[in-house]
């Protein structure tokens, strides 16, 4: 994983653009930064071995984009619909999202470390490879999702939902915290540690109606 921005392997080919991307765009080797995208509508457009740093992408959209081999660190994104996209080789850095739209998303291989992440919706979404490193996932949406090969180390999940949600080899053991909101038959397939398995006891209770007294 890249920490700083010289650490990316294309780092010294990267020419900072100082034009906002646009609809349609093709970005190899570029370097936005610090720019703030209002209600800005960047759709169907396709970046390649690019760095964003420090942006604010405020109420716009980027459906059906194509990220490749793409970092991203301390971008904000309030509202933002980027449903439909693909992400390949990405990785998220102390990021914040809220109101975030992934809905049918297609992600492989991608971090997300050090983010915050409230109120983003993953749902019908692929996620393969992905994994959340110390992050905070607050109202998260996996509902119709399908999830492979996803873990969470270091993360606190609060109000999870997971309706419908199909998962393969997707690993919880390492979340320090993680409470679900709807969807318990959705984590059929998951790993969970045995205090975890404490912690979702009356989730799981409720879910089958059983009633638990002394």
């Amino acid at each position: 994983m890249a920490r700083e921005l010289a650490d990316l392997p294309y780092a010294r080919h990267l020419e900072p653009s100082t034009d906002l991307p646009r609809t349609g765009g093709e970005y190899d080797c570029a370097h936005f930064d610090g720019q703030h995208l209002d209600e800005q509508i960047i759709q169907s457009a396709r970046f390649a071995e690019t760095a964003f740093t420090s942006l604010t992408i405020d109420h716009g959209s980027l459906r059906h984009s194509a990220f490749n081999d793409v970092w991203l660190h301390n971008v904000r994104w309030v509202g933002t619909d980027a449903g439909d996209t693909s992400w390949r080789d990405a990785e998220f850095v102390a990021g914040a999202m809220s109101g975030l739209d992934l809905g049918g998303a297609d992600l492989r291989r991608v971090r997300f470390e050090g983010c915050k992440l409230d109120s983003v919706n993953f749902r019908t979404a692929t996620l393969q490879q992905v994994s959340f490193v110390d992050c905070v996932l607050r109202h998260v949406d996996f509902g119709d999702a399908r999830l492979t090969g996803v873990s969470f180390d270091g993360s606190t999940i609060n109000r999870l939902v997971m309706n419908r949600a199909r998962l393969a080899k997707t690993d919880f053991r390492g979340a320090v915290e993680i409470d679900i909101a709807e969807g318990i038959d959705g984590m059929k397939g998951a790993k969970i540690n045995p205090r975890q398995l404490l912690s979702l006891a009356p989730t799981f209770a409720a879910a089958l109606g059983i009633t638990v007294e002394n």
